[in-house]
This record gives C-alpha cells, sequence and structure tokens, in this order.
C-alpha cells in the first residue's frame, strides 16, 4: 500500500491577520465599587428549583452542590472582606 498525504488546501493562501489592538491605551476609570453584602442562606436559590434531576440520587446531589454554593459564598466574603468591600447587612 502506498500511503499518499494530502496536499494542504490553503496552498498559495495568506492567513489573515487581525487588526492590532493597542493594549496600552487609556481606558475610562471605573465608577466606585458598592460594598459587597454575604447572602445568609446562599443556597436558597438551589433549593427553590427543587431537587436535581438525578434519579434516586437527588437528595444526595443537593446535599453536595448545596456545599460548593455555601463555600464558594465563604470564599467570595473573605475576598470582599481583604479588598475592604465587605458591606453590612440591612436591617430590613
Amino acid at each position: 500500500m502506498s500511503s499518499r498525504r494530502r496536499k494542504p488546501q490553503n496552498r498559495g493562501r495568506q492567513p489573515q491577520v487581525a487588526g492590532r489592538l493597542d493594549l496600552w491605551r487609556p481606558v475610562p476609570e471605573l465608577p466606585p465599587t458598592k460594598p459587597i453584602v454575604p447572602s445568609t442562606e446562599p443556597a436558597a436559590m438551589l433549593r427553590s428549583l427543587g431537587d436535581p434531576p438525578l434519579q434516586g440520587q437527588g437528595a444526595v446531589a443537593e446535599h453536595y452542590l448545596a456545599a460548593v454554593i455555601e463555600r464558594a459564598s465563604g470564599l467570595a466574603t473573605a475576598l470582599a472582606a481583604t479588598a475592604d468591600l465587605l458591606g453590612q447587612p440591612s436591617s430590613d
């Protein structure tokens, strides 16, 4: 058997170069940040959706998903605190 290689289809064509972008151009100043208030119940939205659609594993899956959401919420709260962006919950 002989092995024939395919010829490149774009032979003779020049690759198209995207337009150049000046990375060091001045950018507009960002608006002031608002305080970040941590949620008292981070997994509330997850529970509002009902059990995950996993046959026979809905309750277990909900537990693990809630654990991930609560961990992410804790890390986000810690990050906000280190950046002095942590706000206090309103008394409403």
